[in-house]
């Protein structure tokens, strides 16, 4: 299937690690030209190396999107070589705290990388995109959003705010060939995620060999019909379609990505 992305250029934001940099270079070998977005330098210019190595064409563009100054920044970065036409807002942090742990100034700070991160980088680049008559934003959010745990709840909201605001962007871009979505993916086999369910596992009896830890981790915490973490290349792949012209029909949708996530875990 040709997703004719092909003389499309896209930036991915937080792409030097995790499902930013597979989403990264499945679009670069789709075709697009990438800019890598992070704020460490040899990561993201790692990342942008692997591209290219295989065949891609990628850039960089570094800097804070949680300042208007730094997301101002990375715009520039991204376009002094040529418009961006998909821009996939996949930066965001979460630390995982307890209700009583979460103070206000948590949230303020979870909602400005979260949510006001995306929504600066929206504005610098969604106009042109409007002008053109063509372009696609894609929002990374999560299952969290709607089934919310007892834990982490400023993280949780900022992933329903995330989806939020991305259909009323699509309600915004009515009739003008600019569509908005979410691609919602459940417990993703990251680096991180590995860390954590090994480090915790022989303590929770869910075994000691990955395989056991991995089967009885899913099992406590993301039920779902095939049993196991999914992967960055999956999300990817979703993003992949709706930057593509079989997606033209759809906007101010979510997809799901999560296995078929049974339950949240409390």
């Amino acid at each position: 299937m040709n997703l004719n992305l092909r003389n499309k250029r896209a930036l991915v934001t937080g792409s030097s690690a995790g499902l930013g940099q597979a989403t990264a270079k499945l679009l670069a070998g789709e075709g697009a030209a990438v800019v890598v977005h992070g704020r460490d330098r040899t990561r993201a210019e790692a990342v942008r190396e692997e591209i290219r190595a295989d065949g891609g064409s990628a850039s960089v563009a570094l800097g804070d999107l949680s300042t208007d100054d730094g997301a101002a920044d990375v715009a520039r970065a991204a376009l002094a070589d040529g418009p961006i036409d998909i821009l996939v807002n996949n930066a965001g942090f979460y630390r995982h705290v307890s209700w009583a742990d979460a103070t206000p100034q948590e949230w303020a700070d979870t909602y400005n990388v979260n949510v006001v991160s995306g929504v600066r980088m929206i504005r610098h680049l969604v106009p042109a995109m409007r002008d053109r008559g063509w372009g696609r934003v894609i929002t990374i959010g999560g299952g969290l959003a709607i089934q919310p745990m007892n834990t982490h709840p400023q993280y949780n909201a900022t992933l329903a705010a995330r989806h939020n605001l991305a259909v009323s962007l699509a309600r915004d871009l009515k009739g003008t060939g600019v569509t908005s979505n979410v691609v919602s993916p459940g417990a993703i086999l990251v680096e991180a995620t590995r860390e954590l369910v090994t480090s915790i596992g022989p303590s929770r009896g869910w075994g000691h060999t990955w395989d056991e830890i991995q089967a009885n981790a899913v099992e406590a915490l993301i039920p779902n019909d095939h049993g196991r973490f999914g992967r960055p290349e999956e999300i990817a792949a979703a993003v992949a379609y709706l930057c593509s012209d079989y997606a033209e029909y759809v906007s101010g949708a979510t997809i799901r990505v999560d296995g078929g996530l049974i339950r949240s875990a409390f």
